[in-house]
């Protein structure tokens, strides 16, 4: 591919930039130089010194590289600008992600990037001689930087008590709220006591963007007769009530399907060989969302309503709330 002189210029500059602020040979290719541009929104005519620092998702990126740069990237490279290069600028400290709502979910496609203000004084200074000093400033304020974002991420985490008293904490977000809501209200409600959480995720985690299996109870599951499976065929929550021998198989419902007939078969085959019963439980934050899926959940299941929690909707069978075998 053909590049005009001025878009081979801004290339070289932002990987001279980027090399300068300490990143990883692996975020100073042509990739991260590009999506670097973009951040700053520099065209191959602009001045360094007209940065900017929009809020930009990776999609607006992708285009803006598209425009400007010649360079195409298809729709399926949309992870790999994020996983390889936003994430690495955002650990450094080169952008912000969400500026204008840290409270964003981790997996809402309205997540966006953005320069910080100390990079966007650099970019406005180069390639006078100061720019090398603002650098300097800038990786001396490094440390500080990410203990203040972190400090922000923090505030914003959504607080779990487990059944033992153990906390963790969770990404914001609808999803995650939700499963804090059965946690600490369906849970207390219908379980009580004898309830042991076996697993739950965070949204950070099913997206690699920081977080973490927050708990999986391997041994004890398959101590249940539960075979090792992968995270993507585990239900939201898992929870194990010791005294009726049930194990309660949750999905949280904020934007993808409840227990359907075929999910229900897909966790039936996953859990076939468990010794106890298996209790089906789709969880809505509000009616608006239960109204939008009731159609879909599947006949021996058990809804919850985390804005009515007092009470719980049973889908047809012989008995509420316990396993159909």
């Amino acid at each position: 591919m053909k590049f005009t002189t001025q878009q081979k210029e801004k290339l070289r500059d932002a990987k001279i930039l980027l090399t300068a602020l300490g990143l990883p040979k692996a975020q100073c290719n042509n990739r991260s130089a590009w999506v670097f541009l973009a951040l700053a929104n520099i065209k191959p005519s602009s001045d360094w010194s007209s940065a900017t620092a929009p809020l930009l998702p990776t999609v607006s990126i992708m285009e803006f590289i598209r425009n400007n740069y010649s360079m195409d990237y298809k729709p399926n490279s949309r992870e790999t600008i994020r996983r390889q290069t936003l994430h690495q600028f955002e650990q450094a400290r080169i952008v912000d992600r969400n500026r204008d709502d840290p409270t964003r979910a981790t997996n809402s496609k309205h997540n966006n990037y953005s320069l910080n203000k100390l990079i966007l004084n650099i970019l406005k200074t180069y390639p006078n001689a100061e720019w090398e000093a603002k650098i300097r400033e800038y990786k001396n304020a490094v440390p500080e930087l990410i203990a203040q974002y972190e400090r922000v991420l923090n505030k914003h985490k959504i607080p779990i008590t487990l059944p033992n008293g153990e906390m963790i904490k969770l990404s914001p977000g609808k999803h995650n709220q939700l499963h804090a809501d059965i946690i600490h209200e369906f849970c207390a409600r219908f379980v009580g006591a004898s309830g042991r959480l076996l697993y739950i995720g965070d949204t950070a985690s099913s997206r690699k963007e920081g977080g973490k299996l927050m708990r999986l109870e391997s041994e004890y599951l398959e101590s249940l007769g539960v075979s090792p499976m992968s995270h993507d065929k585990l239900p939201d929550i898992v929870v194990y009530d010791k005294d009726r021998k049930w194990l309660l198989l949750i999905e949280a419902v904020t934007s993808h399907g409840p227990v359907s007939s075929k999910r229900r078969i897909e966790l039936e085959e996953a859990f076939a060989g468990c010794k106890v019963g298996c209790v089906y439980v789709t969880a809505f934050p509000d009616r608006t969302e239960f109204r939008k899926n009731a159609a879909d959940i599947a006949w021996e299941t058990e809804v919850w309503i985390a804005d009515n929690p007092d009470h719980m909707i049973h889908f047809n069978g012989d008995r509420f709330l316990g396993p159909h075998k």
